[in-house]
């Protein structure tokens, strides 16, 4: 996956099949599905691949417990269909985890014990593992760590978990073995229309200030919280779309959950769900669910999240967290979609919802990374429809992601069970295979050291910038610059909040 091959390709390509908007999840999806169907497609992402929302979940590959209590037997359904898929073809990413719901009464037992029943009754074949009642002991034989008084005992059931970010970089990676151009920092940045049809793309290769205008058969707009601002590029008088909604994670030592289960805390203050997950060497617990007027790439976390988060966890835990104990901190906005009849974020559907404006350009918001392949599957159809293009059956149920062997020979043991791998020849594999540009990019998303241990991120970053300026053929100041503004980016994942 070489940059400059794929810039050179931007110009030896006359006309594309489909342009997609956007690196996330929904967007590389929506790339693998349509190069696999045999279209010519081209993504753009204006920063790097998964820096967004996508980069910042709980990591889980889940049916979703809490549609299940809201009744959307649907979503659920599907979610765990296409969870099935995802472990099927990302093992090495996407493995399947034991969670555990401590109770405290047996109407509470009852209660969540035929919920996660159904759960499993729901998935039939595709079940993880067999849900279980467990008893007091048994509850703190899988939950060590927690706090024992008043426990009645719990409920153990299996879902899935993965990382979001590599996930993301092995999608990028997939659709051009499909034959798709994916180009991190070029941003879209204007339409331009012939009878009123979109049908060119101007965009901007925001790492060599070069800009491109590129035609289009038919362009998916797939940003996220951002697809407002592409919809108001194509018609500025467009009614905004998006409830952007906030969620926040903090990550602390197994010290304080010494588990490999996962913890489900099925309802805190707000509604929501709170987990307490394993994951690499550390624990993220979250998350909040937190109406938000403003759209950023770098949301932060607010001081009554980071209180909401820390009260709940410390109802269930033994070991007190302070603010002192957490290593990162960080903030993600969930692109729900508006429905004038709810005043709440958290009870706005994850359901997705596609667009077709009149001049043609198609726009995907909501959804989650579990469904992103079947999301990606109805973008890519519709797509089609509306281009005009060869109409071609979606393969990607059965397309296996990534190129496993290679990328186990470079994630080793230690990127598998730690999320850091920092040597030479990784810091060259990450440059030179999966077009990581910055520090950022490599201390964020081909590893997850900034989210695992801000303060270790920071102090990582010279090594990083030198051994990037070698590669990249750049000079002192460059690596001088890199390293001040990751610094700056990373003094936002710690605490106390300045």
């Amino acid at each position: 996956m070489n940059r400059g091959a794929m810039l050179a390709g931007l110009t030896q390509t006359i006309e594309w099949d489909i342009i997609i908007i956007g690196g996330g999840a929904t967007g590389l999806g929506c790339a693998v599905d349509a190069s696999s169907r045999g279209y010519k497609t081209l993504l753009v992402e204006q920063y790097d691949f998964g820096k967004g929302t996508s980069g910042k979940s709980t990591k889980l590959v889940h049916g979703g417990v809490r549609y299940l209590a809201q009744g959307n037997i649907k979503l659920v359904m599907e979610a765990l269909r296409e969870r099935a898929y995802l472990l099927h073809n990302a093992p090495h990413i996407a493995t399947t985890s034991p969670f555990v719901v401590p109770v405290y009464n047996l109407r509470d037992k009852l209660f969540y014990g035929i919920g996660l029943k159904m759960y499993d009754l729901l998935a039939g074949k595709l079940s993880l593992g067999k849900t279980k009642w467990l008893n007091k002991s048994q509850t703190l034989q899988y939950l060590q760590g927690i706090n024992s008084k008043n426990l009645y005992g719990g409920i153990l059931y299996y879902d899935g978990q993965f990382d979001d970010t590599r996930l993301a970089t092995e999608l990028a990676m997939t659709a051009v073995e499909q034959g798709a151009t994916v180009l991190n920092y070029c941003k879209a940045e204007a339409f331009i229309k012939t009878n009123n049809t979109i049908s060119s793309v101007k965009i901007n290769d925001t790492i060599n200030n070069v800009s491109y205008t590129i035609k289009a058969k038919v362009i998916v707009n797939a940003t996220g919280v951002f697809a407002d601002a592409v919809m108001q590029m194509d018609e500025p008088a467009n009614e905004k779309l998006i409830a952007p909604s906030q969620g926040v994670h903090l990550v602390v030592e197994r010290y304080f959950f010494p588990n490999d289960a996962a913890m489900m805390i099925p309802k805190t203050d707000d509604g929501r769900v709170l987990f307490a997950v394993p994951w690499h060497s550390k624990i993220i617990l979250g998350t909040t669910d937190t109406p938000v007027k403003n759209i950023s790439i770098e949301p932060k976390p607010l001081q009554e999240e980071i209180n909401f988060i820390l009260h709940h966890a410390n109802k269930y835990l033994s070991k007190p967290i302070t603010e002192k104990d957490v290593l990162s901190a960080f903030a993600g906005l969930r692109p729900l979609i508006k429905r004038k009849d709810v005043s709440s974020t958290a009870v706005l559907s994850r359901d997705h919802t596609i667009l077709i404006s009149a001049s043609g350009l198609i726009t995907v918001s909501g959804g989650k990374w579990t469904t992103y392949r079947k999301i990606a599957e109805d973008v890519i159809g519709k797509a089609a429809k509306s281009g005009q293009l060869k109409q071609t059956k979606c393969v990607t149920k059965k397309l296996r992601i990534g190129n496993q062997d290679k990328i186990a020979a470079k994630n080793d043991n230690e990127f598998l069970q730690t999320g850091v791998q920092l040597s030479e020849e990784n810091i060259k594999y990450f440059v030179e295979e999966e077009m990581a540009l910055t520090v950022e990019d490599i201390l964020a998303r081909r590893t997850r050291l900034l989210f695992l241990d801000a303060s270790k991120a920071i102090a990582a970053a010279p090594f990083v910038a030198q051994q990037m300026a070698f590669l990249l053929n750049k000079d002192e100041q460059w690596i001088n610059l890199q390293v001040i503004e990751f610094e700056a980016l990373a003094k936002q994942y710690l605490l106390p909040l300045i």
